[in-house]
């Protein structure tokens, strides 16, 4: 359950300036969101609306960050959990607003914060402007809100990012690819909990929410607001159990495998012993982080967004 803040429980009115940051390209690149259309909904005697579109990958960081110094109060990311990311990551602990309008293909934050995918709806959403605080997860030094991750799932988004297309069926074979091409070769020590494990990993996965969209979840118990983070724990698998595994998945139930652990913890350090470096992937998006060793932590309630 999201909880509302005493300081915000009586906000009823959108502030003043309200920045839309569009991916013009999200999901099927086929939304209407302009200006124009817009102001059918906000008052423009009221309400100030500027409106940007993203043009490559980071832009909206870019956009963000000069919202930020034009003085916007709201900042609304449309499109999936990558620009959400983009435009979320410069708002961490700060005094502005994150809005969501999710018009991307998986949209898993967006549904674990209640947002409809239905345009007119989730932009009644942003006019109502009731404001929640939610937790941060950070990986080295990027920030996730959803989730992030260093096994499989990192080699499934790199082939789905080259696919170039945004479908469900293009997440079905980029794990086909990634499950043929797994090597089990690189021993990782994992420091969580006043423990020490030492394995070689099938799937190292951190969440900060219940849902990676499409309605698939690997951590169903997680929290946006527990102060915790959810760990999913998959040790090497036979072809076989990368099979069941995945069937098991799509009726929530892959938590039965032995070689599948759960906890919750603050903190988890990841180091890998032949010193290569991580590949992982960060609310849908993949990242070459370069380095041997990882640190992954959470930010309580640093994110101020609509809800």
């Amino acid at each position: 359950m999201i909880r509302e803040t005493e300081d915000q429980k009586s906000m009823n009115k959108t502030p003043t300036h309200i920045h839309f940051i569009i991916n013009p390209i999200a999901g099927s690149g086929n939304n209407t969101i302009d200006l124009k259309m817009l102001h059918q909904y906000f008052d423009s005697n009221s309400n100030t609306l500027l409106v940007k579109y993203s043009t490559y990958k980071k832009h909206a960081t870019v956009l963000a960050k000069d919202s930020i110094s034009e003085g916007a109060d709201i900042i609304v990311a449309c499109g999936g959990d990558g620009t959400i990311n983009e435009v979320a990551s410069c708002l961490v602990n700060t005094s502005i607003i994150l809005g969501i309008i999710p018009i991307g293909s998986g949209n898993g934050l967006a549904s674990c914060l209640n947002i409809p995918k239905n345009l007119t709806k989730a932009i009644l959403r942003i006019k109502e402007c009731r404001v929640k605080k939610i937790d941060v997860g950070s990986i080295d030094n990027n920030y996730f809100f959803s989730n992030s991750g260093v096994g499989i799932d990192a080699k499934v988004i790199k082939h789905y990012e080259d696919s170039n297309s945004r479908r469900l069926l293009s997440y079905v074979r980029a794990s086909l690819k990634s499950l043929k091409e797994l090597r089990h070769e690189n021993l990782m020590t994992i420091e969580v909990n006043e423990e020490t494990i030492q394995i070689n990993p099938f799937m190292v996965f951190v969440s900060n929410s219940n849902e990676l969209g499409y309605n698939v979840s690997l951590t169903p118990k997680a929290s946006l607001q527990d102060g915790l983070l959810d760990v999913l724990l998959i040790s090497k698998l036979s072809k076989l159990k990368m099979l069941l595994f995945g069937i098991l998945l799509l009726f929530k139930k892959h938590h039965i495998i032995k070689e599948a652990k759960s906890f919750q913890t603050k903190k988890i350090q990841l180091t890998k012993h032949d010193g290569s470096p991580f590949q992982s992937q960060i609310d849908g998006e993949y990242h070459a982080l370069n380095v041997a060793s990882i640190s992954i932590s959470i930010l309580e309630e640093s994110l101020q967004v609509i809800a």
